[in-house]
Parts: C-alpha cells; structure tokens; sequence
C-alpha cells in the first residue's frame, strides 16, 4: 500500500496542531523587605496556531502581566515560554526582540503611538525596523484596510481614540504576525467604536490566519474567542 492510500474503513489522522505559544511554570514575582508578592504562580498552558484566546480575569489577577511574560517584555521569576518552539528566555535581549519583530505584533489598550510621527509613519516603523521592503506601499494598503486612508498625514493628536487604535491594529498587522497580543485593545473605546476594533482583530485573524491572545475582563470580547484562560490571583483556573 503506497503511503497515501489508506486502508478500507480506516480514516486518516488529523495531524498535530502546532503550538505557537507554550507556557511552562510560568512564575513572576516581586520581593519586597515585608513579603513577596507572587503576581502570576506557575502558569502552564498552550496555544495552536491560529486560535484566538481570551485571558480573563479581575483587575490585579496577573492577566497584564501574564502577557508582558509571554511577549518578553518582562522577564519571569521562573518557568519557561517557548514561542514557535523557541525559548525565549534563553534569547538575550536583542534576540528576543529579533524573534518578536519576526512573528509578534502588539496591540495596548493605550495605544503606544509615537506622536511624532504620522499615521502612516507609525505604521511603517516595525517594516522599517525589521528591514521590509515596500513599507510605504504595505503601510498605505492596511491602512485603508482599516478605514484610515484619508488620515494617512494626520499625526496622532490629530486623531480620535478609536482611529488611534485603528493605527494601532494596522500597525500590528503590517508585518503579517503569527502571532498578536491585545492588552485590553478596546478598554479605553467607546461600545462603537469597541466593536469596530474587534471586528478588525477577529476579521484579520480569520483572513491571516494569525493566533490572536487577547487580555479582557469583558465577558462579551472573550466569547467571541475560540478559548478562555481564567486566571485568579495569579493561578491558572481553566
């Protein structure tokens, strides 16, 4: 029997998943002269490739922080995480930020623009960081994608929250990410223009087909995700 031929009444198996994120005793915390606050507590989990996942929990439950680790923006206390297979924390700072500029895109709920530049300059940033061709072309094309291109030259301060963000998703989407973390991405919107920024995140992550990791303690954005990670004083509770 050649290998692509099956035998009678035998299915074929689904192959793997591939993990884009793995979580592995995760453990972040702070020593002060009084105690030690343990902020996230040996969190293990794993994200496929192309899932979309919601990190629930109150304010003060470690979901930022559980982010930041995940990004390598902030380093653990313990653990490890592995992103596409590579170890981040065995990366030196200039290899974890090589290794973000290739597969990770941001979006913060403060939007993080740099006001001395225009829409279109914001955008073009991480292109030119990370050495793309055609940033301008690229930049112009999703920002149109996002309803901006008419405020390609407008600098951010001329720019409404929700366009803000606009930019900011179209900025996190240029480089054609694997993978995208929101921190809270429509928590200081308006309900309108809240659902106008989901409906991008979730529109590009089915066109992409980039894994979307969203931090929200908005019931109704997690929903609309294919999974939910509850966290509680730092713990891992689903």
């Amino acid at each position: 029997m050649n290998a692509p031929e099956m035998q009678e009444g035998l299915l074929p198996q689904a192959l793997p998943a591939r993990l884009i994120v793995q979580a592995i005793g995760l453990t972040k915390q702070v020593t002060t002269p009084d105690h030690t606050l343990v902020i996230v507590d040996h969190a293990s989990f794993d994200i496929a490739q192309g899932e979309s996942v919601a990190i629930l929990g109150a304010s003060g439950s470690g979901k930022s922080t559980l982010l930041g680790l995940l990004a390598g923006l902030d380093n653990p206390s313990g653990g490890k995480v592995l992103l596409d297979g590579n170890d981040l924390f065995a990366l030196d700072e200039d290899g974890r930020a090589r290794l973000r500029g290739r597969m990770v895109g941001f979006v913060f709920q403060s939007f993080q623009l740099l006001p001395a530049l225009t829409a279109l300059e914001n955008v073009m940033l991480p292109l030119e960081l990370s050495g793309g061709k055609d940033a301008a072309r690229r930049s112009r094309a999703i920002l149109e994608r996002v309803g901006l291109g008419e405020r390609l030259g407008h600098y951010p301060r001329q720019l409404s929250g929700g366009e803000q963000q606009r930019v900011a998703v179209a900025r996190a989407f240029v480089t054609e990410p694997a993978l995208l973390f929101a921190d809270e991405p429509t928590g200081n919107l308006d309900s309108t223009t809240g659902e106008m920024i989901i409906e991008l995140l979730f529109g590009m992550n089915r066109e992409r087909g980039a894994t979307l990791v969203l931090v929200t303690h908005d019931e109704h954005l997690a929903a609309r995700c294919d999974r939910r990670i509850h966290i509680s004083g730092g713990r891992i509770q689903s």
